[in-house]
């Protein structure tokens, strides 16, 4: 390996220390109560040497949830990939679910707190584009077979990821204990998306 491809390994290797320890401290002490400093303190960095990769806190949280929708993509790689693409979609519906009851505080992170406001509008379009490309090409699919009542793959996308965020929301912000206990939860969203889906159906 020659120097300058050593140099950019290392650069590569600081980037992901910093942005591991961001994520560990979004999710432990809060976006708002986090800061270059602690980050820097807590990977005995300078803040100056944060500065050099990154130029502020939104910047560092963009990259925290670009990992962040990484490990969802990889989800519905890994459990949402039925060759019937209706049940594919079922299946994408509850990974999602699951990944939200699983990781309340990451989901937090990546769909409830404002996003970054000092990122460049044009990368915010590719933050989690590729898992929502994930939901779009099976729709698509299920479309181009004439399996769904629906005709606007883009409008049903929108539909389908806020069902889905929907039920992730409201029982992470505690607002379906009137319906049932917290372990019957997971049964009960996974129903939810059951039946949204085959509302869908034609």
């Amino acid at each position: 390996m020659g120097i300058s491809e050593r140099k950019e390994r290392e650069k590569i290797d600081k980037k992901q220390l910093i942005r591991s320890a961001a994520m560990k401290m979004f999710l432990e002490d809060g976006y708002a109560k986090t800061s270059i400093r602690n980050i820097a303190d807590a990977i005995e960095y300078s803040p100056g040497t944060i500065y050099l990769y990154y130029k502020d806190k939104d910047e560092l949280l963009y990259e925290v949830q670009r990992d962040a929708y990484g490990k969802l993509l990889e989800e519905f790689r890994t459990k949402a990939k039925h060759k019937d693409p209706v049940k594919r979609l079922m299946q994408i519906g509850k990974t999602y679910v699951a990944f939200g009851l699983a990781n309340p505080e990451l989901y937090d992170l990546m769909f409830i707190i404002r996003a970054p406001m000092n990122v460049d509008e044009e990368l915010h379009k590719d933050n989690g584009g590729d898992s929502f490309d994930y939901l779009l090409t099976c729709l698509k699919e299920c479309i181009d077979k004439d399996l769904l009542r629906v005709k606007d793959v883009d409008l049903c996308a929108l539909q389908t990821w806020s069902v889905a965020h929907g039920l992730v929301s409201l029982n992470l912000r505690c607002r379906l204990k009137m319906m049932a206990e917290e372990k019957e939860m997971p049964k009960i969203l996974n129903s939810a998306i059951e039946d949204y889906v085959k509302l869908l159906i034609k």
